[in-house]
């Protein structure tokens, strides 16, 4: 079996189509289909059910690409290990990035990663937390940054970085508001059940945030309600700024305005932020630098 081969049937398995996977690898669609049609005569099995618009893989390919997938991180990680013994400094990191935050902080650290790691070759993809794990989990993705309210276990080792304290935002002219803490003391601690006839803005059903946002409207006795779920924490702030709702968000995306007011709440839930990688995976020289530049980012944000 050569290592090239399995790059090929893995990537036409992600993506379903020879095409797509021909594009994706930058050869053409007939050698490409060649590779294929020579492997599965090798086998004498074949490896794809072929349907006219997709590629769904048999039980033989979904075993072959199983396997190649693991040979073929084998091999990264070795290569990489073998890299930093000789201080070429060289190969590839692919990162997971929260969105909003994590796009920031790689713009920021990423000219100083270049000047000790230029030959790397760094992919950033914002992808949110649970789909970032899956990755960790699935060798698709060397190290990740994600928030979570409590570290899960399951084959992963988190580096805690920071922590954000979840607030209540609401409009400066809510009838509330009066209850604030003035600017310079610590936020006045609100009481959610003060809040059942306002309209709220969260992040969607399936965020790791609303696990949060649940309990505590669960905890007062009653459902929110809502006129806007989102993917974008700015979004919210932005809708309570402009007099259209109340929202709870991490008091990383609040600052001083004197169109929102903030309060703690009860029990000052909060949420880590954490850099991510697979348990007893080698991450390399360049991976464990950048969650260097990573964590000095968000604790100098703190500041």
């Amino acid at each position: 079996m050569n290592t090239k081969q399995m790059e090929y049937i893995v990537s036409i398995s992600e993506e379903n189509s020879i095409t797509k996977a021909a594009a994706k690898l930058y050869i053409t669609q007939s050698a490409l289909d060649q590779q294929l049609i020579k492997l599965e005569k090798e086998l004498g099995l074949q490896l794809f059910h072929r349907a006219k618009n997709s590629l769904k893989l048999t039980e033989a390919g979904q075993v072959y690409v199983s396997h190649a997938k693991k040979m073929l991180n084998i091999k990264k990680e070795a290569y990489l290990i073998l890299s930093d013994m000789a201080e070429k400094q060289a190969g590839t990191l692919t990162i997971g990035l929260t969105p909003e935050r994590g796009i920031e902080m790689f713009m920021t650290v990423y000219p100083d990663f270049y000047k000790s790691f230029p030959e790397m070759t760094v992919t950033p993809r914002e992808i949110h937390v649970k789909r970032q794990l899956e990755m960790l989990r699935n060798d698709t993705l060397d190290i990740g940054f994600v928030t979570l309210s409590s570290l899960p276990t399951g084959g992963l080792t988190f580096i805690p970085i920071t922590q954000d304290n979840m607030v209540l935002a609401i409009p400066a002219s809510h009838p509330y508001a009066k209850y604030a803490n003035p600017p310079g003391k610590q936020l006045a601690v609100a009481d959610l059940t003060q809040f059942k006839e306002d309209t709220f803005v969260f992040m969607f059903k399936e965020s790791t945030q609303r696990t949060i946002i649940d309990a505590l409207f669960e905890k007062a006795g009653y459902k929110p309600k809502l006129i806007l779920e989102t993917s974008s924490n700015q979004t919210s702030y932005s809708m309570v700024k402009n007099g259209l709702s109340c929202s709870i968000l991490p008091d990383y995306y609040t600052h001083p305005d004197d169109q929102v007011v903030c309060f703690r709440l009860p029990d000052t839930p909060t949420w880590q932020l954490s850099a991510v990688y697979k348990k007893k995976r080698y991450i390399g020289k360049a991976a464990n630098y950048f969650i260097e530049l990573a964590s000095a980012f968000w604790r100098n944000r703190k500041l």
